[in-house]
């Protein structure tokens, strides 16, 4: 876990910041708050109060202009996360192919509840809205990677995989 207390980007990093900035009109650099919580993720590893005050303060806005989207979307981490974040959609059409059976099983092999990490930190369950793969359902997102059309025998295959990726140099 990274220590999110005197939160400050590098130098690099606040240039890209200020390029983002420049995509948008004068007075309207509110609009850069995603991609820069996603920059702020993935620098201090999830987005604490903050990390939120701190873009609040690059952005020259109110800090609760950034907690609202930050608690709003589900792609970003409000507490410290595993190592791998396994992000099930919950949403309607996986819920009717069986998302929530992915959930317990996957809470069952892990000794977690939905929104706990495992001792080790490798791994986070977390349920999320829409995924916007709903013709592939049940499905979850780890990283940048959807996993599709799930069942245990894939759950198990899938967890493996994570396991000696963690043990790999």
């Amino acid at each position: 876990m990274i220590e999110t207390t005197n939160i400050t980007f590098s130098p690099e990093r606040l240039a890209e910041v200020q390029t983002l900035l420049k995509r948008y009109p004068e007075g309207k650099q509110k609009s850069a708050i995603l991609p820069i919580l996603h920059l702020a993720q993935k620098d201090f590893g999830w987005i604490s109060v903050e990390v939120m005050d701190y873009v609040a303060e690059l952005l020259d806005i109110q800090h609760i202009e950034v907690y609202e989207v930050a608690t709003f979307y589900t792609m970003f981490h409000l507490k410290p996360v595993g190592k791998n974040v396994l992000e099930v959609c919950r949403t309607g059409p996986c819920m009717l192919v069986g998302s929530d059976n992915i959930v317990k099983y996957l809470e069952q092999k892990l000794s977690i509840q939905d929104g706990e990490t495992t001792p080790d930190g490798l791994f986070t369950i977390k349920t999320v809205e829409c995924l916007g793969a709903c013709g592939y359902g049940p499905m979850m997102q780890v990283g940048e990677k959807y996993h599709e059309f799930l069942s245990e025998e894939r759950i198990d295959q899938l967890l493996e995989g994570f396991r000696q990726n963690a043990t790999q140099p």
